[in-house]
């Protein structure tokens, strides 16, 4: 699809050598779901955010997420009019297409909490009234993995309600460079142009939902998901809501890379950003050095592939 193309290129042209996290990033609003990055400051997530609300010309906002944070700042709140003398509802910076949480391990788990009927639902409860989100809503937080003072940690049902968390990582020797040159005299975002509106996302979302996936793979899924729960390094699997959002991820990427199929290789991709943030190491584990990629590419290699797609 050419939209695709237009947004893989025109993000690529700021965010230079990770054409991976790229393509990550859009399966998960392809595929309805959020996204949170973890990674050291100064790689790109703000970056990218930024990036991708431009090129799909959305509603863009920022949420510094500290302690003194309250969840009326996220979501909004009803203020009286004197003159009116009635409450009516000032809507928070929630309302919006593309939502960046910065720092979100930052807040207190009230305002931390105070997401999880927006990401899951897609409305927000405010004084016994709902309100309802953009038809197009994405939420993409972000998380310093270093720096672990004054901050809170997010709890797994938080987690579970992000599709993937990913990493981007630093660029190589010569993509810094390339990244220098275009940014010595000015930022390439400051002339990015948007290359697709918000009713062709809906309509790529809605495709997404129509690719096809054969029970095998739906097999494959299942088994790979019931491997995590019998797993002697884990405390806790994924969960049902894991399953789901690994065949919606996989749908969605079968798409971005020209697909109307799901093939294993799609479904060996996503595996670790679907799963990494829901699996909980046993203590002996995490102090041996195991990492839940490590645990997930053995659960890989000890699943059987589906015949006919190997």
């Amino acid at each position: 699809m050419q939209t695709i193309k237009n947004l893989l290129d025109n993000i690529n042209k700021v965010i230079i050598g990770k054409e991976d996290a790229v393509k990550l990033i859009l399966t998960a609003l392809f595929a309805k779901g959020h996204i949170l990055i973890e990674d050291v400051p100064g790689v790109g997530k703000t970056m990218l955010a930024k990036s991708l609300a431009l090129s799909v010309n959305a509603d863009f906002k920022r949420i510094q997420f500290t302690p003194d944070l309250l969840p009326s700042d996220v979501t909004g709140l009803s203020i009286y009019n004197p003159k009116e003398m009635t409450f009516e509802f000032r809507e928070g910076p929630v309302f919006s297409n593309i939502l960046l949480a910065d720092e979100i391990n930052r807040a207190t788990p009230r305002t931390q909490s105070s997401l999880l009927e927006c990401m899951q639902e897609y409305q927000v409860t405010v004084d016994g009234k709902t309100y309802k989100m953009p038809d197009v809503f994405f939420v993409i937080a972000t998380q310093n993995p270093i720096e672990q003072q004054g901050v809170y940690l997010l709890p797994e049902a938080q987690l579970d309600r992000f599709l993937m968390q990913i990493d981007i990582g630093y660029p190589t020797n010569f993509e810094e460079m390339k990244m220098m040159e275009e940014q010595r005299v000015q930022h390439p975002i400051e002339k990015l142009n948007a290359v697709a509106e918000l009713s062709e996302i809906i309509e790529i979302q809605n495709n997404a939902k129509e690719v096809y996936i054969d029970e095998t793979i739906k097999k494959y899924i299942v088994d790979i998901i019931n491997h995590t729960r019998n797993s002697d390094a884990l405390i806790l699997g994924a969960s049902p809501r894991a399953s789901v959002s690994l065949m919606k991820a996989c749908q969605a990427y079968a798409l971005i890379n020209g697909s109307n199929f799901v093939m294993p290789d799609f479904v060996k991709v996503l595996c670790k950003p679907v799963l990494r943030h829901r699996l909980i190491l046993k203590p002996q584990a995490r102090i041996s050095g195991v990492k839940t990629d490590d645990v997930i590419d053995k659960i890989l290699k000890e699943v059987e592939v589906p015949i006919g797609f190997v």
